[in-house]
């Protein structure tokens, strides 16, 4: 008898649409795997867990129980959880602890990495502590913290003011003038209750995919992100007019800046516990400087995302990846 994979998508946060996309290409390999049923549940945006059908329909409203069941009209024994989910409850760990607690094996990184990584401020804390460089900042608890941000935005003339604990560039804001920067610190506040403020730099967005394969921990060459706005806004990363461009392999790169950018992503997925996948992402800036951007604990697998592109470039195929994750993992 087939085990039973739940496919989990949606989540109710911001990133809730691109979800729905990702987890169609998961499903596909899933379902091109043969080996499992796959079941697909969407968390919506009224917390509410549905059967997604096949056909993008509505089925029946279910939950999980602590016996590791997915339970509506009838129980189903779930095996192994895929938590396709970017941003809450997925990357911030949430629902991760509930896997834990209740002993149901899931793909992907663990609760305390996934917190780590997905708050902007905890996680450059842990990469200065790891001696990887990142671009200078200050982060606020309050308004009342607000002349720590002027100062930071005298020192550099410009600067990124990001709500901690949001993804895809939501409750993010440039700033190149000091009288916007309180009306954006307002508006990151109504995101996040820590609010970054850093640096902003001239450079390339560069991406690395790393991840578990045969038991070894693997990082790509770095692929790019060509954005000619020099902001990649969500609406730059998810609008299908967006002008933003890709490269799998990004070009004209010093080999001993790649190899810095791999040994970095690498020591980070190491020691900030990261497991099965990531997504790490680096500044680098026209002085040849490397800084490690963000960490993506589910990255995107739309049409347009980097990382299952990069990981074929790499020799390995996204569909055994996910087949030996699973078989090594399952109950």
């Amino acid at each position: 008898m087939k085990k039973n994979i739940l496919l989990l998508c949606g989540g109710g946060g911001t990133e809730h649409e691109v979800s729905l996309v990702s987890s169609k290409y998961i499903e596909k390999n899933l379902k091109d795997i043969g080996l499992y049923n796959v079941i697909k549940v969407e968390i919506g945006k009224d917390k509410v867990f549905r059967i997604l059908n096949s056909d993008d329909s509505y089925g029946e409203i279910v939950e999980m129980n602590f016996k590791r069941q997915l339970v509506g009209a009838s129980a189903i024994d779930i095996h192994i959880v895929v938590p396709c989910i970017h941003g809450p409850p997925g990357e911030t760990g949430e629902i991760q602890t509930f896997f834990e607690l209740i002993g149901l094996p899931y793909v992907g990184c663990g609760p305390e990495a996934s917190l780590i990584s997905f708050n902007k401020v905890s996680s450059k804390l842990w990469y200065n502590a790891l001696d990887i460089p990142n671009t200078p900042f200050e982060f606020l608890s309050s308004m009342e913290d607000k002349k720590r941000a002027h100062d930071l935005f005298d020192r550099y003339g410009k600067v990124f003011v990001k709500a901690a604990s949001q993804g895809s560039s939501v409750g993010c804001y440039q700033i190149f003038k000091k009288e916007e920067l309180d009306n954006a610190l307002v508006l990151a506040f109504s995101y996040s209750s820590y609010v970054l403020v850093e640096k902003m730099v001239n450079a390339r967005e560069l991406e690395i995919s790393t991840y578990e394969y045969d038991g070894t921990i693997f990082t790509t060459v770095p692929g790019e992100i060509n954005c000619p706005s020099k902001f990649y806004s969500y609406e730059e990363k998810y609008n299908p007019n967006s002008k933003t461009t890709t490269e799998i392999v990004a070009p004209n790169l010093p080999s001993s800046a790649v190899e810095q950018m791999r040994n970095y992503a690498l020591k980070a997925f190491t020691h900030l516990k990261l497991r099965h996948l990531s997504r790490i992402d680096f500044f680098y800036t026209d002085e040849g400087e490397i800084f490690l951007n963000e960490i993506n604990t589910f990255p995107g697998m739309t049409p347009i995302s980097m990382f299952p592109k990069m990981m074929e470039n790499n020799g390995h195929s996204f569909n055994k990846f996910f087949k030996d994750i699973i078989a090594k993992n399952i109950l």
